[in-house]
């Protein structure tokens, strides 16, 4: 019979374990690590050419990875100071605004004054003068005393504002009334009756002889605004052949005239 078994139970004493055998490494991990030996030595080879060197292009050929050539850097402009310039909005067309409407007139200028002194003499020679007026007309009347008969009558009719209540439609008025008139004149002979360009805001023309007495008279008649403003100048009647060039001078005098008195009103 053998040894009697002890009651307790055997302790064996703790040891690490050993690591497994070479021979037992699995095959798969050795292929692995043979495929990723080559690519890393092919990689090698193709980045280090001869002497250690970086492989060269083909000739012909720029490189892929050649840095670009240099060149001047562009001039840049000078960074505006400032805050930068907003942009502008967008315009909608619109039309135009009408001219602002010039203030009524409210004064007449002296009645013998609205002539220059010089344009008196060379029309009517040695002219003895008579003159009329009052807030709202003003005349003056300048007749040759001397040689061929002169005469020169200017007359300015204010619509005043503080009198009317629509002061430019009753100049207005008037000035229609007297181009009426005109037309309808039963004491003299009316050879042209015609608009007149270039003064105030309207005007008319006007030749025409005194059947009464032997003398042709020019007139012109014009409105600024509030106010109308006549003139007429008067000569001998034209005698045989010189109708016409009496005509184109009376008519030209008084032009002149009604010119000098209107800028009194500017």
């Amino acid at each position: 019979m053998g040894l009697p078994r002890p009651s307790e139970p055997f302790r064996r004493v703790y040891s690490a374990p050993e690591p497994p055998s070479p021979a037992r490494r699995p095959r798969l991990v050795a292929l692995l690590v043979a495929v990723v030996s080559f690519v890393l030595a092919a990689g090698a080879v193709f980045w280090l050419g001869p002497r250690g060197e970086s492989p060269t292009a083909a000739p012909g050929r720029p490189s892929a990875t050649a840095p670009p050539p240099e060149t001047d850097p562009a001039p840049s402009s000078p960074a505006p100071s400032g805050p930068a310039p907003s942009r502008p909005a967008p315009t909608t067309s619109r039309p135009p605004a009408s001219p602002p409407q010039a203030a009524p007139i409210t004064r007449l200028p002296a009645p013998c004054g609205m002539v220059a002194a010089a344009t008196v003499r060379r029309l009517v020679p040695s002219a003895r003068r008579s003159e009329s007026a009052n807030p709202i007309l003003a005349t003056c009347t300048y007749t040759s005393t001397g040689g061929q008969f002169r005469w020169l009558w200017v007359e300015a009719r204010l619509y005043s504002p503080g009198d009317h209540a629509a002061p430019l439609e009753d100049a207005r008025r008037y000035y229609s009334a007297q181009q009426t008139q005109a037309r309808n004149d039963a004491q003299a002979e009316t050879r042209t009756l015609e608009p007149q360009r270039g003064l105030g805001d309207e005007a008319y023309r006007q030749f025409k002889v005194d059947r009464g007495q032997p003398t042709a008279v020019g007139q012109v008649t014009a409105r600024v605004r509030n106010v109308v403003v006549t003139v007429s100048y008067s000569e001998q009647a034209p005698g045989k052949g010189e109708a016409e060039e009496r005509e184109r001078g009376c008519l030209a005098k008084a032009t002149q005239v009604a010119r000098e008195v209107l800028g009194e009103f500017r």
